[in-house]
């Protein structure tokens, strides 16, 4: 049997940088929460992405419900978020009790549109108190019209960038241009501390808050005193140790992640009915999955279940969140591109580690398909 190839694993550095930093938490005994690596990571990160301030957390979840509570979001008040994306960009809306609506895609970008995000802000008016945009897979959303629509209505522009590191908008990293932008190093992203995320923000004094938040707002007092509701949400010195090695190797995934999506485009892309994800002009997207739709004879399912018969991994472009059982009840604005995404859509294999014979052995399967 031919061996495993996955969707998107971890791939330590051949260096073996991430052991460099692990050992040295492990001499100095900074295994618990916090420490130098915390400390050096969130330096490291901000100052690879351009931002001001940076502060690490257990998952990119928890950045997320901590950008929430700083841009002020309180019970009822209405967050748009985009409705193609995982769940975790929007369960902390729920986190945080206040209502999500979502907002539908477009063709252009994959990302939010910002025609129905007008809609939106015309049917909900002040009543919204932020914009959660995705930079879905690795591509760029139309940063220029949302942060104008954002700032026009005085709302806060959250990015949840989780899938972007690396990623750039007319030459500025993605997560950096709204007030607020998180970063996520989940194993299959493209790099990984096995969980963890990162919020970042040019308001350092805001990223002070949510450090403090996250530490469960301890107050300054010899015992332990809490004067506000506080959560255990910091990285542990372990697990930044191995996001200061990954980050060391960014460049080498994000060029490998581009490599495979131009071998798929030149092996597939002249079979009928395939289109790929749009890559526009001002974007230049880390390509942390290569996806594709289908408009002719070939489905989906079928090059899902062929490659999973050879044993490797595929899987459909995420389900919208407005059809999603749990978020049935709350509004969605916006026609049916997001639906058609999904229902269209498949994320090829792409995993840093492929060789040339791993995705020749794909587009080989794929293309029995079509005779």
């Amino acid at each position: 049997m031919a061996s495993k190839i996955w969707l998107s694993s971890p791939h330590m550095s051949a260096e073996g940088y991430e052991m460099e930093y692990v050992k040295e938490a492990f001499e100095t005994n900074w295994i618990a929460p916090l420490g130098p690596n915390v400390n050096e990571f969130e330096k490291e990160l901000a100052a690879k992405v351009g931002s001001k301030s940076a502060a690490a957390t257990v998952t990119g979840t928890a950045a997320i419900q901590l950008a929430l509570r700083s841009a002020g979001v309180k019970e009822d008040d209405i967050v748009l978020c985009q409705s193609l994306t995982f769940s975790a960009t929007a369960n902390p809306i729920v986190y945080e009790k206040a209502t999500p609506v979502f907002i539908d895609s477009n063709y252009e970008t994959w990302n939010m549109d910002p025609d129905a995000l007008e809609k939106a802000f015309e049917k909900y008016g002040s009543r919204v108190k932020a914009v959660l945009v995705v930079h879905l897979y690795g591509l760029s959303a139309d940063m220029d019209r949302i942060a104008a629509i954002c700032k026009r209505h005085n709302v806060a522009l959250i990015e949840d960038a989780a899938e972007s590191l690396g990623t750039y908008y007319k030459g500025k990293h993605t997560g950096t241009i709204g007030e607020f932008g998180i970063f996520s190093f989940n194993g299959n992203k493209i790099i990984t501390t096995s969980g963890g995320g990162m919020l970042v923000s040019d308001n350092e004094e805001k990223i002070a808050k949510t450090r403090f938040w996250a530490t469960q707002s301890r107050d300054k007092a010899r015992h332990y005193q809490h004067s506000e509701l506080g959560f255990n949400y910091r990285m542990s010195n372990v697990a930044a140790g191995i996001g200061r090695g990954q980050l060391k190797v960014l460049d080498q995934r994000v060029a490998k992640k581009k490599y495979i999506f131009e071998f798929y485009k030149s092996e597939l892309g002249k079979l009928k009915g395939i289109e790929f994800m749009p890559i526009n002009e001002w974007n230049k997207p880390n390509y942390w999955l290569s996806c594709i739709t289908l408009n002719g004879k070939v489905r989906p399912i079928e090059i899902m279940e062929k490659l999973e018969e050879e044993y490797i991994e595929s899987r459909p472009v995420w389900k919208p969140m407005h059809m999603q059982p749990f978020f049935a009840e709350y509004d969605y604005v916006g026609s049916d591109v997001s639906e058609r995404l999904f229902e269209n859509g498949v994320c090829l294999p792409s995993d840093t580690k492929m060789t040339d014979e791993d995705l020749e052995r794909i587009c080989g399967i794929i293309k029995l398909l079509w005779k």
